[in-house]
């Protein structure tokens, strides 16, 4: 505490009265002020909230009683998770002081957090403790995540943000991969118990290589199904590895430290267990290329390699025992070419030939084909059915005239007639007839009936 100024009366020259200018009095204050209390949490609620283009924020901390001013400054209000609002019930850490310039008492504020998330944080700090103190977080406990998993699990929201983001990535980064939803509310008193038998349901059936536990961000609240201990247990039991993606990166779980692997977010737990196919297909050209260096390198160090050597051998005069292996690794050598190049001849000349089948057995030839082939029948069935026709059309024209020339009515033309009895039978004789019967003559053109008057004997002659 500064010495406050001492004022002698000149009389008596003697001390009369301390005297404080405001400036000391508010110096002494704030300083008495800052060493009693230091720092502490204060809970209230948020008003009269000032942001000035400083970047410090001014308010007050009130309750049904009281308020207090407070000081938020720029590189402290920066840390802060998330807006700060009027009506907001906040708990401060803060250091006691005062504004000499005003004479006000305030808070310089160090830390805010919502009210309530201090005994969450708490709690969440008392759990993670004690499931560690039991091994429940080992690496020992940790699985390895699938190189290529060909279904993925997906435990989350049906409706939120998080599956979405996890569907992008997967038809992205690797449509190969099928996603089975287990859909579960990701907030509320229910979503633990729903989460842990999600997680059983996903271990019974074992028909998924991974399981992503994933929602998105939240407040320390909004998170808390995720710090159940209920979930974190089902986790490690899962026989299937574990990948959680829960809120943002700032954001961590009781399932993170239980899970196998944390991602930052439900896109990056996404990512680690997608390999990047197109990443990969883009690394071939380049792998190939490294990998045909590598061997031309390898090649030409062994081509100077044998060189050496053979300079060696040539200094020790053993050419002739060279010059045969050196012929047999030109052969060698030569005989691998021709037969690269056949082979290659030949795949080529397969390749031609399966080109040349494939476009046969293509529908637009077959169809061609078979349509001339119908054309061909046609016109082969048409002449054929002519030809018949003209052969039958003969033969019945000689039949035809052949029964002409024996039948009775080309007899009738001649000028003879048909006698026929009551009966329609024909009259061969007159010893069929008797006087008085009936008779009809059939005559060339028309009928006649006739009675018989008189019957004469085969040499008499006949009268009608």
């Amino acid at each position: 505490m500064p010495n406050p100024p001492l004022h002698r009366d000149p009389a008596r020259n003697a001390p009369e009265r301390v005297v404080f200018s405001v400036s000391e009095l508010n110096g002494s204050v704030r300083e008495l002020l800052e060493h009693s209390f230091g720092l502490l949490w204060v809970e209230g609620e948020i008003s009269n909230l000032a942001r000035p283009r400083s970047g410090h924020m001014y308010f007050s901390l009130k309750d049904s009683g009281a308020q207090v001013r407070c000081a938020l400054f720029r590189g402290k209000a920066r840390l802060i998770r998330g807006p700060l609002n009027d009506g907001d019930q906040v708990r401060l850490r803060a250091r006691v002081s005062i504004y000499a310039a005003r004479g006000d008492y305030q808070l310089i504020v160090e830390h805010v957090e919502a009210a309530g998330d201090g005994a969450l944080q708490r709690e969440f700090e008392q759990l993670k403790a004690r499931l560690d103190a039991e091994g429940l977080f080992a690496e020992q406990l940790k699985r390895a995540l699938p190189a290529a998993p060909a279904r993925i699990g997906v435990i989350t929201s049906a409706t939120g943000a998080a599956i979405r983001d996890v569907l992008s990535v997967v038809s992205r980064r690797y449509p190969l991969g099928a996603v089975r939803v287990y859909p579960v509310p990701v907030q509320g008193d229910a979503a633990p118990a729903l989460i842990v038998k999600a997680l059983g349901r996903a271990s019974e059936r074992a028909d998924c290589d991974v399981i992503l536990l994933v929602r998105g961000g939240g407040s320390l609240e909004d998170l808390q199904a995720f710090n159940d201990e209920r979930v974190a247990r089902a986790i490690v039991a899962c026989e299937v590895a574990v990948v959680s993606g829960v809120g943002h990166e700032v954001d961590i779980t009781i399932a993170d430290f239980a899970a196998d692997v944390r991602a930052a977010t439900p896109s990056a737990a996404a990512e680690l267990v997608c390999p990047d196919l197109a990443a990969r297909a883009a690394v071939l050209p380049q792998a190939s290329t490294r990998l045909q260096a590598r061997m031309r390198a390898r090649l030409h160090d062994a081509r100077q390699r044998l060189n050496q050597l053979e300079l060696r051998l040539t200094r020790q005069h053993p050419r002739r025992r060279l010059e045969v292996p050196m012929q047999r690794l030109d052969d060698a050598e030569q005989r691998l070419l021709r037969a690269l190049r056949a082979r290659m001849t030949r795949a080529d000349e397969r390749s031609a030939m399966l080109a040349r089948r494939l476009r046969q057995a293509t529908p637009v030839h077959r169809i061609a084909s078979a349509k001339a082939a119908q054309e061909s029948f046609s016109r082969r069935l048409d002449r054929a059915i002519r030809s018949r026709v003209f052969t039958a059309e003969q033969r019945l024209g000689g039949v035809a005239r052949a029964l002409h020339g024996v039948s009775p009515l080309q007899t009738l033309e001649r000028g003879y007639a048909i006698a026929r009895d009551a009966q329609g039978q024909v009259l061969r004789s007159a010893d069929n007839a008797a006087p008085g019967d009936h008779v009809a003559i059939d005559l060339a053109r028309g009928r006649l009936d006739c009675e018989v008057q008189t019957v004469h004997a085969a040499t008499d002659t006949k009268e009608t």
